[in-house]
């Protein structure tokens, strides 16, 4: 039931399309118009959401990409942190051999020096393990071919008992950490003689 004051739905639909041109009401053109409009808009919507997509795929891919190189620096980190003492340590390894190396073998037998010797050599053992612990180990270089990512070589030394490039001579013992080196073993090197 229409009330009073109230008109019925067409008689307001008309009343508000009063004074709009005839050629824009005709049903067929305009409904056409309309279509090819909300086709358009549809078909720019459907582009932006696939364009949007592709942002949010990237995104992701790129926030991975950062999250697997942030985890890798900081194993990084933990594995190669001590690198600078461990290279500046070597030279206490060093001066161990060497002072364990300089005793002559007949003062080994000397009661005096057993004592001495013993516990620079403890000393030596208790590096080695530290060593070991934190993943530095000694390069092989006597009677290997020469490698130059873990070999230094010093000098060419002739000799006809080894292969050409065979290392005879380890004058200063090479390291690495984990799998980069710390310190390359400097080495002679095996050569034809003349």
């Amino acid at each position: 039931m229409i009330e009073a004051n109230e008109q019925p739905r067409d008689e307001a639909v008309e009343k508000e399309l009063d004074g709009v041109p005839e050629e824009m009401l005709s049903d067929d053109e305009g409904e056409q118009e309309a279509d090819g409009a909300l086709d358009d808009a549809l078909a720019a919507l459907r582009g932006d959401l696939e364009t949007a997509k592709q942002d949010v795929l990237y995104a992701r891919a790129e926030t991975q990409n950062v999250r697997r190189r942030m985890e890798k620096d900081v194993q990084d980190a933990r594995n190669y942190a001590a690198t600078g003492f461990a290279r500046d340590i070597l030279s206490v390894a060093d001066n161990l051999t060497r002072a364990v190396d300089s005793v002559p073998a007949d003062l080994r037998g000397d009661e005096k020096l057993k004592g001495f010797i013993a516990g620079i050599e403890a000393t030596q053992r208790e590096l080695d393990k530290v060593f070991g612990q934190h993943g530095i180990t000694r390069i092989a270089a006597k009677g290997m071919p020469l490698d130059p990512n873990q070999h230094q070589a010093m000098l060419e030394i002739p000799t006809g008992e080894h292969e050409p490039g065979t290392v005879v001579q380890e004058m200063q013992a090479g390291y690495m950490i984990k799998d980069r080196l710390l310190r390359p073993a400097m080495v002679g090197v095996a050569k034809k003689p003349d």
